[in-house]
């Protein structure tokens, strides 16, 4: 089974969904903000992704953090920001043949799915 996690409004979601579709891969979406997240969900992520990797630093919801939670950031606190804060997870994340992947490059997923 492939499972692809993200937000439905996100760009990045939409060419990753796209390119799935567009190859007839099998995949089952999970919307953060529609179907949820858990604490379990992201430490579940954490331990095959770098959760510095996981945090989307580039986005809105990091740099609204204040300067004391950027500087205290450590896997404890990120992991409990990221369940609050959805949108701060770096996207998308895809699981396929229990492998967790990070990100959405066209060539990584013809080379994920051997396309």
């Amino acid at each position: 089974m492939t499972t692809l996690y993200g937000i439905s409004n996100c760009d990045t979601i939409k060419k990753a969904k796209k390119h799935l579709a567009d190859h007839n891969i099998d995949f089952k979406f999970h919307d953060y903000r529609k179907d949820g997240i858990s604490h379990e969900m992201v430490s579940e992520f954490a331990q095959h992704i770098d959760w510095q990797d996981l945090v989307n630093k580039r986005g809105t919801t990091y740099r609204q953090l204040s300067d004391e939670q950027k500087e205290n950031l450590d896997k404890q606190s990120a992991l409990a920001i990221l369940v609050e804060q959805p949108a701060m997870i770096k996207r998308p994340v895809l699981i396929h043949n229990s492998n967790y992947h990070l990100g959405y490059k066209a060539a990584q997923y013809d080379e994920i799915f051997a396309l």
